[in-house]
């Protein structure tokens, strides 16, 4: 039988396919077994770490990330989300170090310090997980567990404990019962190339988001919301990943309503959708990777086709379709039975959109599926924006203050004192900042007189808050070349070790005209970064120039998930975008 993944470039160094010949005496539906001896080197899934760089510093570390493709280089699979299976996996681990996976069952056998694990329900391959290191844990309800280095723990058990049973609770009462068992969570160090993973009974969450409340709670609610949709039912093809990823949005947005309440998700909401046009807006109306069933051409990495549009626009339209039922409550029954009928399986548009019109038999006789402008092919296949978008206006309370301190830093002449005593920034909701302080971004660069004063009102204030809110503020002082205010850039960038937090600010720096001053930090901090976070930076570096010397990257693969996932966004997207538009988990 052959690989469905077949080696194609640019992946010869994700793994080449292989060809097993079968007995021709074997009869059709008889039972066989495979067995394949092999080792792998280093390759994208796998991410070794020296000590140094974790956050205790005293044990080496190593983690797995398999999505998109990246497991064909870890294990022989089929490395299709169409494909899925059991597994079972042995590994040895020195004494001290903690060996999770992905995994319903675990053993220990401390005298040989051999870890033994099992899944016992099917998943897509890109859904087997590894992590070993210095990890302790803490419970943190009846059914979860919080994994970190020793120095992180107390923060995660103080940010989540109790909060993952409310989630898990509020999602079983819209979508019926949480299948996997355990729900448990691991703190990776911020060389975790992306935000979150939903790798089933073990969510892995990169350190980094620990300090920023709101967004560390979308992100796990987000995982949550994969446990149904995404991990029990499952995108049979990489060309619609909007089946998993715009269902989960639309699922986690159900949750935070249940939870936290309309206005708060409505906020998010806008968040994301401001995040959206801009990048419509860069990558142009008629761009193919804004459809939501992209073509996957042979050669081309699936995580590529990773981006806005296959949240946003995917959210977008499931949300439509729960609007076409007339109540949400309604389209959380289709969804439960939906969930019922395709567990451990995998799907396409079409068995989504079959078992909406026969779960509402009234809304396939009104042929709610070819309504002029709304067809369900247009929805799928046409470029551009959303077809529609939700009404946010239960978010006003929180929407309306940012726009209106928008409008009184942006408009001529400049009213800093209306401005400055409009609003304190000190009391909003994190979301509120961040999208305050992105439009502000996308008027970049702005006249000297309102980054001058921006500075004066806002600056100190930011200091001290989270570091999403913190990267805005210094991305504006690098587009609008601020120069009082840029020794904050380089101790930002002194004490980030995350690509989340450092790609932006370099692509801002190499955009304009701070190149110098971004190779000047670099160097100085280039040893405390991950192999492949520094081949990426000094590939920006690079734009335009005289190679930078070379820098010692031992063990770097020559296409590695930092490149290739950048949060799951596609390459085709530019710095303009970066990392800040998106924070998505997987």
């Amino acid at each position: 039988m052959r690989c469905p993944c077949p080696r194609v470039d640019p992946f010869t160094d994700y793994g080449s396919s292989l060809t097993v010949s079968l007995p021709a005496a074997l009869q059709p539906h008889q039972p066989f077994q495979i067995i394949v001896r092999y080792t792998t080197a280093d390759g994208p899934a796998i991410w070794w770490l020296d000590p140094e760089l974790t956050y205790g510093n005293a044990k080496p570390f190593v983690f797995t990330q398999g999505h998109s493709v990246c497991n064909r280089s870890f294990f022989p699979c089929f490395d299709t989300p169409a494909v899925k299976c059991t597994y079972s996996a042995t590994v040895k681990a020195p004494a001290g170090i903690q060996v999770l996976m992905s995994a319903t069952q675990s053993t220990y056998l401390e005298e040989e310090g051999v870890y033994q694990f099992y899944m016992e329900y099917p998943v897509p391959a890109y859904l087997v997980a590894l992590v070993a290191g210095d990890l302790i844990h803490a419970d943190i309800g009846p059914r979860s567990r919080v994994w970190a280095e020793p120095c992180l723990l107390p923060t995660a058990i103080s940010k989540l404990s109790g909060m993952v049973e409310r989630w898990l609770t509020a999602a079983e009462s819209l979508y019926g019962p949480y299948i996997w068992g355990r729900y448990d969570i691991v703190f990776l160090p911020p060389s975790f190339p992306i935000v979150a993973m939903e790798n089933p009974c073990l969510t892995f969450i990169i350190s980094s988001i620990l300090e920023s409340d709101e967004f560390l709670i979308i992100d796990v609610i987000h995982e949550v919301a994969h446990s149904w949709f995404g991990n029990a039912v499952t995108n049979a093809t990489w060309e619609e990943m909007w089946l998993s990823e715009g269902l989960a949005t639309y699922a986690q947005r159900r949750i935070t309503t249940e939870t936290y309440g309309a206005a708060f998700t409505c906020l998010e909401t806008a968040f994301r959708l401001d995040a959206l046009h801009r990048q419509m807006k860069l990558l142009g109306e008629d761009n193919p990777v804004s459809k939501l069933q992209v073509k996957l051409e042979p050669g081309v990495n699936p995580s590529n086709l990773m981006n806005l549009f296959t949240y946003e626009k995917g959210y977008c339209f499931v949300y439509y379709l729960s609007q076409l039922c007339g109540d949400p409550r309604h389209f959380d029954s289709f969804l439960r039975a939906y969930i019922e009928k395709y567990k451990f399986t995998s799907v396409v548009a079409q068995d989504l959109l079959d078992s909406f019109l026969n779960f509402f038999p009234e809304l396939k006789e009104q042929c709610v599926e070819n309504k002029a402008g709304l067809e369900f092919e247009r929805w799928l296949n046409a470029t551009g924006p959303p077809l529609a978008e939700p009404d946010l206006s239960q978010g006003s309370s929180l929407t309306k203050p940012v726009e209106t301190l928008f409008k009184l830093w942006t408009t001529e002449p400049l009213d800093s004192a209306a401005a400055a005593s409009s609003a304190d920034l000190t009391k909003w909701r994190t979301f509120q900042t961040v999208l305050f302080l992105d439009r502000l971004l996308d008027g970049s660069p702005l006249p000297h007189e309102v980054i001058k004063k921006l500075s004066e009102c806002y600056s100190s204030q930011l200091d001290s808050m989270n570091a999403e809110i913190r990267i805005r503020w210094l991305q504006i002082v690098v587009r609008n070349d601020y120069y009082p205010d840029l020794y904050k850039v380089r101790r930002f960038l002194e004490n980030q070790m995350s690509r989340m937090y450092t790609i932006p600010l370099y692509e801002d720096l190499c955009t304009g005209t701070l190149r110098s001053f971004a190779l000047e930090i670099f160097y100085q901090t280039q040893n405390q970064l991950h192999p492949n976070l520094r081949k990426t930076i000094q590939q920006i570096l690079s734009q335009g120039l005289t190679p930078l010397p070379a820098i010692d990257t031992t063990a770097v693969a020559t296409d590695t998930p930092a490149m290739l996932l950048e949060d799951k966004v596609s390459e085709a997207t530019n710095g303009a975008i970066s990392l800040r538009d998106v924070n998505v988990s997987a």
